[in-house]
């Protein structure tokens, strides 16, 4: 398509990080992809996931969510919400021509359901290890820090917010939003995943008819190992489909 993005800004005028695989199939659609809580654009997972796109006919965009790796931004400025927003700039960012999709991991799941449930640019929507109730999992794996002094899984520079706290609380869980996703939808959850259950994939699935829930035996959140060629062969062949 001959298409390839500049710079994207969120709506704060703040700049996302992002890699670029370009297709040479003409005509091809875009999946954006988008990173967990904590996590950025270059994770293994999301990295694979966009070289087989690219070799599979399928243009992929790897995004860090501003606050996260090289973005500009602070990390404690990171929610599920602002992210919503983000991803509202880099569709803006995308040709209006393009057949056009999301594929989110983790929180970054969350934020393609409450994006897709509004956004009708988004035309297929993918969710990898879903965080589909985001109170229970903040106060699960957050709820016992200190917001502005303990970091999250004491990474360093992941300082816990109250502003990230607050909106995942406020969300409270996708499920409401999951009724208003008309897009073909895929979930792909691990049911080995200590960090997020299967049962929040289970759930979404559970009250959109048309959605369609893969489950990796014995796969970690990270789909670590040979899960990984697993699920970027499942997420390739069933965009592919969609064609």
């Amino acid at each position: 398509m001959g298409f390839s993005p500049a710079t994207i800004t969120n709506h704060r005028n703040e700049r996302l990080d992002f890699t670029w695989h370009a297709t040479a199939v003409t005509d091809a659609p875009i999946a954006i992809i988008g990173h967990g809580v904590t996590g950025h654009k270059d994770r293994p997972l999301l990295v694979a996931m966009a070289e087989t796109l690219a070799a599979q006919g399928i243009n992929a965009l790897r995004i860090s969510y501003v606050g996260n790796a090289n973005s500009a931004g602070q990390f404690e400025e990171s929610t599920v919400l602002k992210e919503v927003e983000e991803l509202g700039a880099v569709l803006n960012a995308m040709p209006s021509t393009a057949r056009v999709g999301y594929i989110g991991h983790s929180m970054g799941a969350a934020v393609g359901v409450l994006r897709a449930a509004q956004d009708a640019r988004i035309q297929f929507l993918v969710s990898l290890a879903g965080i589909v109730h985001t109170a229970a999992f903040a106060k699960r794996e957050f709820g016992t820090l200190t917001p502005g002094v303990d970091r999250m899984w004491d990474k360093p520079g992941c300082v816990l917010s109250t502003a990230y706290m607050d909106a995942m609380r406020q969300v409270g869980n996708v499920l409401e939003a999951a009724q208003g996703v008309r897009v073909p939808w895929l979930l792909v959850h691990g049911t080995a995943d200590d960090l997020v259950p299967v049962q929040d994939s289970r759930d979404a699935a559970g009250v959109v008819p048309h959605a369609q829930l893969i489950e990796i035996k014995d796969a970690d959140h990270l789909f670590t190992g040979e899960p990984t060629t697993e699920v970027v062969r499942t997420v390739a062949d069933w965009i592919k489909r969609l064609r």
